[in-house]
């Protein structure tokens, strides 16, 4: 397993890590999720994603309990979890979700509970909040991590210029500001990482933990005659990826690849998941599976990287046609 610092930190996750999106009390059990977690581990992978808000709290608990019943050494692996919605889905009450110094503290105290640790490694707060000044994200976010209940805070789905904003104010106070972003990026969704940020890896240097490689499983080829049932499009409440996704324009892309990872000698997650990873601004890429045949089969990409030559990078983007235009200099 390839390991890489994240941003300008000395901290350092696996390419490849383990996250419990859909998948962790919706789709698996605790037997599951022992296996699959075990099994990331084994395979190098250090570090574990989780919020607040997947399976409303379960999916917090869950891992918790597998963390608790493994007995890994806590200095061999990193654990996150994610503060905005809340909960208790539509029963929230004002000041159980958001950004407010009250939620970010009080939800902090809770995933630590649920995970059944002392600190979490990354704190990131789930969107921006456009309703709570940014001097108060940053100072709850510095005051959790000098009272060591988190070591690192970031962001997901920030914009750059929101993340900007946050390193202004932590600079003005003296504070710690934020050092991880994490962002959709796929074949698919590509212009945060490759355009956006840009700037900020340049100047105040950013860690990226990438969420939904495959395309919420669009890559891996299953949907294109159709909608399995134990699929997680086919989930009642996640209706709106289906709708995301399940288009004529994509499916047509998604057959291209699938061929062209064919003709390279390997499958079409492996080849989408070692083409996230090749991109030396993505500190780790964050895999979802609910059997124990994905996960190997995902972990492949490791050994997939090296068939990326220039020529076939050209030709996923001629197919994709979603390679950002840059502005030339």
């Amino acid at each position: 397993m390839e390991y890489r610092y994240m941003g300008r930190t000395g901290l350092q996750l696996s390419v490849l890590s383990f996250g419990s999106w859909v998948s962790f009390h919706k789709q698996i059990n605790d037997s599951i999720a022992d296996e699959l977690m075990g099994l990331a581990y084994d395979n190098g992978v250090n570090f574990f994603d989780n919020a607040e808000v997947y399976a409303l709290g379960e999916s917090e608990k869950m891992m918790g309990r597998v963390l608790k019943k493994k007995g890994w050494d806590r200095t061999s692996y990193t654990v996150s979890s994610k503060v905005f919605w809340g909960w208790r889905g539509k029963e929230n009450k004002p000041n159980q979700f958001g950004l407010s110094r009250k939620h970010i503290t009080e939800a902090c105290h809770e995933a630590l509970q649920r995970l059944q640790t002392d600190y979490l490694d990354i704190y990131f707060c789930h969107r921006p909040d456009k309703n709570v000044p940014i001097e108060e994200v940053v100072w709850t976010m510095h005051n959790l991590i000098t009272q060591g209940k988190i070591l690192y805070w970031g962001t997901s789905e920030w914009s750059g210029v929101e993340i900007m904003e946050a390193h202004r104010v932590a600079q003005h106070y003296g504070l710690i500001g934020p050092t991880v972003e994490q962002p959709q990026y796929n074949l698919f969704e590509r212009n945060k990482i490759e355009n956006e940020f840009l700037m900020v890896y340049k100047t105040v240097g950013l860690g990226t933990t990438i969420w939904s490689p495959l395309a919420s499983g669009m890559l891996t080829g299953k949907y294109n005659t159709g909608v399995p049932d134990d699929s997680r499009f086919g989930i009642k409440g996640f209706e709106w990826l289906r709708d995301r996704w399940m288009q004529d324009k994509v499916l047509d892309k998604v057959k291209s690849l699938d061929a062209l990872a064919t003709e390279l000698g390997t499958s079409l997650p492996a080849m989408s998941i070692a083409w996230c990873i090749k991109n030396p601004n993505v500190t780790t890429a964050i895999l979802g599976a609910t059997k124990k045949e994905q996960l190997l089969e995902n972990l492949k990409a490791l050994e997939v990287v090296e068939k990326l030559t220039p020529e076939v990078m050209q030709r996923i983007d001629e197919i994709t046609g979603t390679k950002p235009v840059l502005p030339e200099y």
